[in-house]
């Protein structure tokens, strides 16, 4: 049979019937998301969600974690440890099958688990088919047993190699770097937000996490130990500690309503945002579901009742919104679901109808309880309220004043705005520039066909510290919203937000690689964040990152982003070539930012994503806020980061 016809010959032969581990290995994205940063860490959190798991059922309280040297990961808990003795079904221990077999678990018999963390429940089986090497071990019953795996297969039968008053089980994995090509380094700020996260939703559980990469002067490993005694409402401690409260109490709740354990805590503070967090047996439902609907429909039910008994809103004149009652508002949802269903574009929307009422219902038994022991509190939040009211009236007048300036109202791009002549969004890119005379040397050296640039006079407005009206009323905020062609939002309502219109997939801030150009690209983050968040969840936003230094020997040049890069290109050169440091965009040329910073062939462009919603949401109000000593602080521990020029 020829070539020709054998690729045409589509028969039953054409059929792969991929089994189990081999079918991870050849589609990862479908059981971890995507081979990617995030691929690579959620790799960690399955096997972390197994020791929670244990905690959750009440026979685990201590979770190690630790990077090693070598790049792996070990996770080590104090539970029952995997049973070892034989299956009967497979006539393998009972380990090996845990291991190797897709959909193998204690999770799927309810007797054994309640409730079981986790979005996908792959299990760490899918982590073994994704690593090139991993070891089990387990500790049960008096001895240690043994077990190790290459590429998910394991390399010998379970055996007992030790005995051993501890209990539990430690799992060490590294992750195969022929799946996970873009890195296989885990970052440590990422595995640390989620650590806390998980001691926050799971309190009195002890979670120590180590990175073993990391020695200081006195030969230690870098260590954090999180513990929670009391769980979300010291999660909420944490995330509003750089706002101002306006009520003396954290608001909480943690009981079990129609067999579904309902947990809620929540805060009132000085801010014109709205920060709401929920999670579904501990993973962050960052897109909602009826359980945030459950929860919004107790706090509005009952804040208006009580609100109209009061008498403080005869003399408004329009009525009061769901928004207005969520306005300053910091509040953290939990609840634990047997059978979690979930929906939305990334599967973190919760799909139960159960849920809706037990929340509602819990949510609104705790808020009376609180507003009639607390009458001060409660006077305060509905004055709080009210103004909330009058401000959206105003911002909604601000709105449509931009929104009749947007392209979709006809007014016309912004005067400042050097369009590009392609039409199709997705290829399509905007610098917004720091000032006018960078924007000028961006307009000459960019490619007109799919490169817009956008210049941004000074530091846009701090929308941290600001209310809504004044937001839509500066210049500068309008000009972006008309120039990316989006309707306006607001944070409580991402709907009004139409992505649809994007003009630009690519939005790229660029701005001097000193002080003031990371504080304005902080604000422009700041900004997006908090009104145009989706932006950033679809991965639309980017960080242009112009080079510091030219180094320059006759005809030879070569550009460096940091001062390694320089030293070395200084001594490829002979060690006595001449060193340009730029302090500004402004002082290269167009043909220099051009072959720098946005040619597609050569520049670095670093994509904005979010990790965690609620770290964020704490970073951007610990920058942005009011409170200078934990920003000084932030500033002092990662100046290590940072070039100051003098």
């Amino acid at each position: 049979m020829s070539e020709e016809i054998k690729k045409n010959n589509y028969s039953a032969d054409s059929i792969q019937a991929l089994e189990g581990m081999e079918h991870v290995r050849m589609r990862p994205s479908m059981y971890i998301g995507d081979v990617g940063v995030r691929g690579l860490h959620h790799l960690v959190y399955e096997v972390v969600d197994n020791s929670i798991d244990e905690a959750m059922g009440g026979w685990c309280d201590t979770i190690g974690v630790a990077i090693n040297e070598d790049g792996s990961v070990t996770v080590e808990d104090n539970g029952r440890g995997i049973p070892v003795d034989m299956h009967k079904k497979e006539g393998i221990s009972a380990l090996e099958v845990v291991m190797t077999k897709i959909g193998a678990g204690g999770k799927f018999d309810k007797d054994s688990y309640k409730v079981s963390g986790g979005l996908h429940g792959v299990g760490v089986s899918v982590v073994n088919a994704l690593s090139k090497h991993m070891k089990s071990t387990v500790f049960r019953d008096g001895k240690v047993y043994e077990q190790e795996y290459e590429r998910g297969k394991s390399m010998y039968p379970v055996k007992q190699v030790g005995e051993t008053t501890k209990r539990g089980t430690m799992q060490t994995f590294y992750p195969d770097d022929t799946i996970f090509t873009q890195t296989t380094e885990f970052s440590y700020d990422t595995l640390s937000a989620r650590m806390r996260e998980l001691s926050f939703l799971n309190k009195g559980i002890t979670i120590t996490f180590t990175d073993k990469r990391e020695v200081d002067d006195k030969g230690e490993f870098k260590v954090e130990v999180f513990h929670s005694d009391e769980g979300l409402k010291e999660y909420i401690r944490y995330l509003d500690g750089n706002r101002e409260p306006i009520i003396s109490h954290v608001i909480s709740m943690d009981n079990e309503k129609g067999e579904i354990p309902v947990e809620v805590a929540l805060i009132y503070n000085t801010s014109y945002t709205e920060n709401i967090f929920s999670y579904v047996n501990n993973i962050n439902t960052h897109e909602g579901g009826t359980h945030l609907q459950g929860f919004r429909s107790g706090l509005t039910r009952t804040l208006k009742k009580y609100a109209d008994a009061s008498g403080l809103l005869d003399k408004l004149k329009f009525e009061i919104t769901g928004d207005d009652f969520r306005e300053g508002l910091t509040a953290i949802i939990s609840v634990k679901v047997q059978e979690p269903q979930f929906e939305g574009q990334t599967k973190t929307k919760l799909g139960n109808r159960e849920v809706v009422s037990p929340v509602s219902q819990a949510v609104g038994e705790m808020l009376e309880n609180y507003l009639e022991e607390n009458p001060n509190d409660a006077r305060t939040i509905v004055q709080k309220v009210i103004l909330a009211a009058q401000a959206r009236h105003a911002a909604k007048k601000a709105r449509e004043m931009v929104q009749r300036k947007t392209v979709m109202g006809g007014g016309g791009l912004p005067g400042k705005l050097s369009d590009c002549s392609e039409q199709d969004p997705a290829k399509c890119e905007v610098y917004l520039v720091e000032g006018d005379s960078a924007g000028g040397t961006a307009k000459q050296g960019r490619d007109r066909a799919f490169q817009a640039i956008m210049p941004l006079r000074g530091k846009i407005l701090n929308v941290e510290k600001a209310m809504h009206h004044k937001v839509f009323e500066n210049e500068e905020i309008r000009n972006i919203f008309t120039a990316l062609g989006v309707t306006i939002g607001t944070p409580e309502d991402s709907k009004a937000l139409n992505i649809e219109k994007l003009r630009y997939h690519k939005v790229i801030i660029m701005c001097d690689a000193d002080v003031d150009g990371s504080h304005i690209s902080t604000l422009i983050l700041t900004f997006f964040f908090r009104f145009m968040k989706e932006l950033i969840e679809q991965g639309h936003v980017y960080i242009a990152a112009p080079p510091l230094y030219l180094v320059k020997k006759g005809n030879k040049k070569e550009y460096a982003w940091n001062d390694d890069q320089r030293d070395a290109a200084n001594a490829r050169m002979g060690g006595s070539a001449g060193i340009q440091r730029y302090k500004g965009l402004g002082e290269m040329n167009a043909e220099q930012l051009w072959e720098t910073t946005m040619d597609p062939s050569f520049r670095t462009l670093r994509q904005v994503n979010i990790d965690s919603l609620a770290e964020a949401d704490q970073v951007f109000s610990m920058l942005m806020g009011d409170e200078v000593p934990p920003r000084r602080e932030f500033i002092e521990k990662n100046a290590v980061y940072a070039k100051i020029d003098a």
